[in-house]
């Protein structure tokens, strides 16, 4: 048996004060602001089901992991908080819409979108509501944060056609941008700024402090995911068969990697040379990130729109043909794979060693070591 490694991942801000060190940790939709998909862990050579949980509707929410807590939506518009260890179910929260929306999980509060255009934050020991927030329309895209001083922003997008700026310790709104149609994914943050794509084929890059344009980028198809930022650069895919690196100082195409018939819904790991992205061509393609070319792909039996995640030289994938992998980083090799049997439209969660998914059958799942 290999003994799993445990690192220490990004701290946290607190809702109200200071930053807290969490062990363990993935607070969020593709772990951290920049939408990165990078895990700071490993995991075992062999992951065995630890526990799964059931709910009454499929799960496509994306899970955060934090303070020993899995948090995850569900279709049956219930929001639910488990024993990372045990799987139990700790408390729910039942909204008025399916729970698509990945939650984000800073110190004692999770905030979270549902169906029903609100936007609620709920206490992470209880699940009681603190507030909730009205958008004016559906919200199926992740929350993403910045602290501005002593204080902490959310962001989100809306089927309203807007991204939200809202205050995370009372709910009320910043500010409002609004854009030519639908949002679906998550705004990635990085250098004070936003950035994000929707149903407009614009890939918008907004000012945090007062939410002003800074510019807007044709992405040449509308961008059913979210953008990965990296060195000043976004990185994503879109309807149209395309995955895209944009230079975000200049507004620049740096490269594009054009496929046959593959629509991206998944949004792509980026490490230090590589993105990795799904695709509705049932393949996961390994991108050299400074170049644009293909280093590899593998082939799944279903399509991809569940979105990677790079731990060590892993890559933890989902596929609508039923299983989750574990793919080598370098070659792209299937190193572990595991059969749930129905479509996994959910991202990949992984921390402590462990692997959290959700799965159109209703469930949530672990894996680990068994020991």
């Amino acid at each position: 048996m290999i003994k799993t490694v445990f690192a220490l991942l990004a701290a946290l801000p607190l809702a109200a004060a200071g930053a807290a060190v969490c062990i363990g940790s993935w607070p969020m939709f593709r772990g951290g602001a920049a939408l990165c998909g990078i895990a700071n862990d490993s995991l075992p050579s062999e992951l065995s089901l630890l526990w799964n949980f059931k709910t009454e509707k499929p799960v496509r929410s994306s899970a955060a992991i934090a303070s020993g807590r899995v948090f995850v939506g569900s279709d049956d518009a219930q929001v639910y908080c488990l024993d990372f260890g045990t799987g139990k179910a700790l408390w729910t929260y039942k909204t008025e819409g399916s729970v698509e929306s990945s939650p984000l999980v800073l110190g004692d509060r999770v905030f979270v979108g549902s169906d029903d255009g609100f936007l609620y934050a709920l206490n992470t020991a209880d699940g009681k509501l603190a507030w909730k927030y009205q958008t004016g329309e559906k919200i199926t895209g992740g929350v993403n944060y910045v602290v501005n001083g002593a204080r902490t922003n959310l962001l989100l997008g809306s089927y309203d056609f807007k991204l939200h700026c809202v205050d995370a310790a009372t709910g009320q709104s910043n500010w409002v941008y609004e854009t030519g149609n639908y949002i679906n994914g998550a705004p990635s943050i990085a250098d004070g700024k936003a950035v994000f794509g929707g149903c407009d084929a614009i890939l918008h890059v907004v000012n945090l402090a007062d939410g002003k344009e800074v510019r807007q980028i044709e992405a040449g198809a509308y961008i059913p995911g979210s953008a990965a930022i990296a060195g000043g650069r976004a990185y994503f895919g879109h309807y149209e068969n395309e995955v895209l690196c944009i230079d975000l100082a200049g507004g620049t195409n740096v490269w594009t990697l054009k496929v046959r018939e593959s629509a991206f819904f998944s949004s792509p790991a980026v490490t230090a040379d590589k993105v990795i992205i799904g695709g509705r061509d049932r393949r996961v393609r390994c991108i050299d990130r400074a170049t644009g070319k293909e280093i590899w792909q593998f082939p799944t039996r279903g399509k991809v729109d569940s979105s990677p995640v790079v731990c060590g030289n892993s890559v933890v994938v989902a596929s609508d043909d039923g299983r989750l992998y574990v793919l080598a980083l370098d070659t792209g090799k299937q190193r572990w794979s595991y059969e749930i049997g129905e479509a996994i439209p959910a991202s990949p969660a992984v921390a402590g060693g462990k692997v959290v998914i959700g799965s159109e059958d209703g469930k949530v799942y672990c894996f680990g070591e068994k020991r």
